[in-house]
């Protein structure tokens, strides 16, 4: 009988080191700063140049074929080690992580169900039980049914392939605590979420996705930089109510993305107690502040909150994806997916055993073991101080911008994330930062805030110091006088 045996172990091993070599190899250029940030080139010019076209039909490559296809897909990924990299809210991973993806990658262990992957189910749950005794919460205990235990009712949560699932599940699991037959006869139309407008596009998407349409998500009032200001909430929610139309759940930035500024948790919490409404903190980056001693004062009343989202893949040292959605009580997660599948499930409603009844995904990665290495390799300890070195960075690197002629910062920094402008117009803040990237010494972001264009760094690794900046710096004057001359 003929077999294609994918599992040759032999050129697993001898593979397998090459990678491992290449790596090695990437990273510490990258943090050498011994190649570009970043390489832009087409489409159509990276399928020729990997033979995209002809290896799918071919197959077969040798080992010098296997290890240029690697070369070359390495050669143009942009290393998020490198200390130039302050484009995107990624991680530099801690080593531990990329090797959860290789035992991740070699078991296929699809651990939604328990049976498919019981050590991956364990760690989830021990994951989940972390981060809720660091928010405040009850963690579940290895309590399957989320009954209270004494005064207390235990939390839950799931881990998710990114904060976008996260944030749509904490969503359906306020639409079934208010609406509880709308999984069965759809979305009430009456229905409104509040959240400041510069809440992350995927609060907008599940708000959509639900049936609500984006005219639902309701911009809560917000200060100049778009910060939430509770004072102001009680007429808005008089408003709503004298329309007809009910709230589904308050939402808060902790922190922003475009801005990395904390709404204030605690005074919006407060009011969503006294007025019996949902509230959801989406933390998906800022909620790593609680591991910090000094920053976790942003998250000060974040255990007033129904549902927190928070992403281990941004400032945990975890490779993406690693996303939490987490709850108060548990059981109303419960509600989020009403649906039963016999042949996975066996009709079961245990949280933590069989995963699958209470997340988007059917077939999901052993996620929680990615952070579980970090943790057992680092520990709360190393997490925080990395933390703690990148806001403080953070607030350097805001200082030496303002102090220098001819820009301008948005404002001091609450986290790693800092907007910043050169003197011109919008239209140059974007020129500056396509040419920059083209270039490919650094790599920058944008934003608009205060209906102004600003370059936005996010400072996700330690390497980066006063020195990057100031080359950044030197090269944003130099571009600036080139167009605008």
């Amino acid at each position: 009988m003929q077999t294609n045996d994918q599992w040759t172990t032999g050129d697993f091993r001898r593979r397998g080191a090459v990678v491992l070599e290449l790596l090695a190899e990437f990273v510490d250029r990258g943090r050498g700063r011994d190649r570009p940030v970043v390489r832009v080139r087409a489409v159509d010019e990276l399928t020729r140049i990997m033979e995209l076209d002809r290896l799918p039909a071919g197959g077969g490559i040798d080992d010098e074929g296997f290890r240029e296809l690697v070369v070359v897909f390495l050669d143009h990924g942009p290393p998020v080690h490198h200390p130039a990299y302050t484009a995107h809210q990624i991680a530099v991973p801690h080593y531990a992580s990329a090797l959860a993806d290789l035992i991740s990658g070699a078991l296929a262990n699809g651990m939604s169900v328990f049976e498919m992957g019981p050590a991956a189910g364990a760690v989830e749950i021990a994951v989940i039980d972390w981060m809720l005794a660091k928010i405040g919460w009850q963690p579940s205990g290895r309590n399957r049914d989320r009954q209270p235990v004494g005064d207390a009712v235990a939390g839950g949560g799931v881990l998710t392939h990114g904060g976008s699932l996260a944030n749509l599940t904490a969503m359906l699991a306020a639409r079934a605590a208010i609406a509880p037959e709308a999984w069965r006869w759809g979305t009430p139309d009456d229905l409104v979420v509040v959240a400041p407008e510069c809440a992350h596009y995927s609060l907008s998407r599940a708000v959509a996705t639900m049936g609500l349409g984006t005219s639902a998500l309701l911009g809560a009032p917000a200060d100049a930089f778009g910060r939430a200001l509770p004072d102001a909430y009680p007429s808005l929610l008089d408003a709503i109510a004298a329309e007809g139309k009910t709230v589904m759940a308050v939402c808060a930035n902790a922190c922003a993305t475009a801005t990395g500024l904390y709404d204030p948790v605690r005074e919006i919490g407060e009011l969503c107690r006294e007025r019996g409404l949902w509230f959801h903190v989406d933390g998906a980056h800022g909620a790593s502040a609680l591991l910090h001693p000094d920053e976790s004062v942003r998250m000060d009343g974040v255990e007033l909150a129904d549902s927190v989202v928070w992403d281990a893949h941004k400032l945990l040292q975890t490779s993406a994806l690693c996303a939490a959605v987490l709850f108060r009580d548990g059981r109303r997660l419960f509600g989020a997916f009403q649906q039963d599948a016999v042949y996975v499930t066996d009709g079961e409603r245990e949280i933590g055993h069989d995963f699958i009844p209470h997340q988007f995904e059917c077939t999901k990665a052993p996620l929680g073991l990615k952070l579980m290495l970090v943790l057992a390799l680092a520990g709360e300890r190393g997490l925080s101080e990395n933390i703690g070195a990148l806001w403080e960075n953070t607030r350097r690197f805001s200082a030496r911008i303002g102090a220098r002629d001819g820009f301008e910062v948005l404002c001091a920094p609450e986290s790693n994330i800092l907007c910043f402008r050169v003197e011109g117009d919008d239209g140059l803040q974007t020129r500056i930062r396509k040419t920059i990237m083209r270039e490919g010494d650094f790599l920058l972001s944008q934003a608009d805030v205060g209906g102004r264009r600003w370059l936005r760094m996010a400072v996700m690794n330690p390497l980066t110091d006063e020195a990057t900046v100031e080359a950044l710096l030197d090269s944003i004057e130099e571009l600036a006088a080139e167009l605008l001359g």
